[in-house]
């Protein structure tokens, strides 16, 4: 028997109101993952991604349809619930990093633990291991100003991966980096989905898509298509 999905969307529909018109963003996405997956999202610009993501990630909830991470329908909670999912359950992987600039590596990967509630030693010691994991041992005190692109997107995986989340949302995290950054950063990527982390990333760039294991299409807010790939 299949275990049950990690993330299930039923008929999920956005719309927001624009003055006077209202405009569909998604129009009865229905998806299924498991546990494992890694997947890329793609489509036009307007298609639909960012709310997709958005949703996703606990940020925003759908105007009808259903969202459930494991046993929990979502798409009922208020914002204070969202909350405590996002910090507890999901890792979030931005193109502009979202580093605090006034704090060091390590302070910057533990920021979601002081949010939970762990003890000052031991987030430390969760965000020097994740450090060091990402390949920047020698980096624990610098301050984001002092790496490069690339090191500061391994910072920001770090941080997704401090609270040891269900799911790991990446929103164009090459977007930023030059080629050879960006394929250090998809190796990491990579290595974490081979680990069992789930993975769900938008990309414009279909070499970027190809490093997935299964494609997503969005066009005019609904799934155009959905297939596995070679990964």
């Amino acid at each position: 028997m299949e275990p049950s999905p990690l993330v299930r969307l039923e008929d999920v529909r956005k719309a927001y109101q624009m003055g006077l018109v209202t405009v569909e963003a998604l129009r009865g996405v229905s998806l299924t993952i498991q546990a494992g997956d890694y997947i890329s999202i793609m489509g036009p610009s307007g298609c639909g991604k960012s709310t997709l993501m958005n949703l996703l990630g606990c940020l925003d909830r759908p105007s009808t349809g259903g969202y459930w991470l494991g046993n929990e329908d979502v798409s009922q909670m208020d914002d204070d619930a969202l909350s405590e999912i996002r910090g507890a359950r999901l890792g979030f992987v931005f193109q502009s990093y979202n580093l605090i600039p006034q704090l060091t590596v390590v302070e910057n990967i533990e920021i979601p633990l002081y949010y939970q509630g762990w003890s000052e030693d031991e987030s430390r010691a969760r965000a020097v291991e994740l450090a060091k994991r990402v390949g920047l041992e020698d980096r624990l005190d610098h301050r984001p100003f002092e790496l490069s692109g690339g090191q500061q997107q391994r910072v920001a995986i770090a941080r997704a991966l401090v609270n040891d989340p269900l799911l790991i949302l990446a929103d164009e995290a090459t977007g930023n980096l030059d080629s050879k950054s960006g394929a250090e950063i998809l190796d990491l990527l990579d290595d974490l989905n081979e680990q069992g982390k789930t993975l769900i990333m938008v990309t414009h760039d279909p070499t970027v898509a190809r490093r997935a294991r299964r494609a997503i299409r969005l066009r005019d807010g609904c799934v155009e298509s959905d297939v596995e790939t070679h990964g």
